[in-house]
């Protein structure tokens, strides 16, 4: 919503009782699970929450990734699980493999998989997908990309996203604001890790970009520089953004909801003898149906130094004690 990051309307006040429920009712269910009222559930492994209090594109899944090719570097063997957000199953829990669609998986499932080649379950109830991880597949740790709302699954660290340009907007709770909890909750995580931004007692990740790839999956390179793009991502401004940066000329720009199911028809709009850019995310979505001049721009995630460091110290201190 655009006024979430805005001042605060006169309007968006009729929200605030909305507000006030919301907050209520996240109030009620952590009481719940602290007093062990309702149940949750403790893997055997190390689970890393990585997730955000704010809804929208933060760059959580390039930090996702990162994460789990440090680990692997380290010699762990991460697994990922996941909502699967936008993807239905016939059955779950989902493993996902080469042959799995965004449209049954979730689209940031599939593009995890397709990058680290690395065990990703899906599963709507996290605890499902993280015992599935635990008891069939060889991993040692566990990273759920989101759910650091989901207080069924207990976790070892938590590590929000926060977008370091739009930062938590009016800092309201939905619906009034973008926000799920209140900013007090950034108190209790281990690690805040800020996209693109430098702030006090936060790490900041960079997101760089490498050479456009064809979305159909040939061999190829984009030479041309004047090209159409679209994205259905949280805020598809930082991808336009970036492919200006990138010394891009946009002709045509179009924004799709996020987790937006792709169809042929999305793209009759476009002038089909022009290049035609979108994210990888989007990619995983259309390589069904790609044309020959439709390309992705592959983004990783840079951490600093400083945070490898302490985080593999404490990881391995939660390894440990779980020996």
């Amino acid at each position: 919503m655009p006024f979430w990051y805005q001042s605060t309307r006169w309007w968006a006040w009729f929200l605030f009782p909305l507000a006030l429920f919301m907050r209520f009712i996240s109030i009620l269910r952590c009481y719940g699970y602290k007093k062990s009222w309702l149940k949750s559930y403790q893997s055997p492994l190390p689970v890393i929450v990585v997730g955000n209090i704010s809804v929208g594109g933060n760059g959580k899944t390039p930090f996702v990734i990162s994460l789990c090719e440090i680990l692997i570097q380290q010699g762990y063997k991460p697994g990922v699980i996941s909502r699967g957000y936008g993807g239905k199953a016939d059955a779950y829990p989902l493993l996902v493999d080469k042959e799995s669609t965004g449209k049954e998986a979730g689209d940031e499932p599939v593009l995890i998989y397709k990058r680290l080649q690395i065990p990703v379950v899906v599963d709507p109830i996290r605890v499902n997908a993280a015992s599935y991880l635990a008891e069939n597949c060889s991993v040692d740790v566990i990273v759920t990309d989101d759910g650091l709302q989901h207080y069924a699954l207990q976790r070892d660290l938590e590590i929000v996203v926060v977008d370091g340009k739009r930062r938590y907007g009016n800092q309201h709770i939905m619906p009034m604001g973008p926000l799920r909890e209140p900013l007090s909750r950034l108190q209790s995580v281990d690690y805040i890790i800020n996209n693109g931004e430098i702030h006090a007692d936060e790490f900041t990740m960079y997101l760089t970009a490498s050479e456009c790839k064809r979305v159909d999956g040939k061999e190829g390179i984009l030479s041309e520089k004047s090209v159409n793009a679209c994205a259905a991502i949280g805020y598809p401004p930082r991808f336009f953004d970036t492919l200006i940066k990138q010394n891009f000329t946009l002709q045509k720009t179009v924004a799709f909801a996020d987790h937006h199911a792709y169809t042929e028809n999305d793209f009759k709009q476009f002038d089909v003898n022009m290049p035609l850019l979108m994210t990888e995310k989007d990619a995983v979505k259309c390589t069904a149906f790609a044309q020959p001049n439709w390309w992705y721009l592959p983004i990783d995630g840079q951490l600093p130094t400083t945070f490898i460091q302490h985080f593999l110290a404490q990881l391995k201190q939660i390894k440990e004690s779980k020996c």
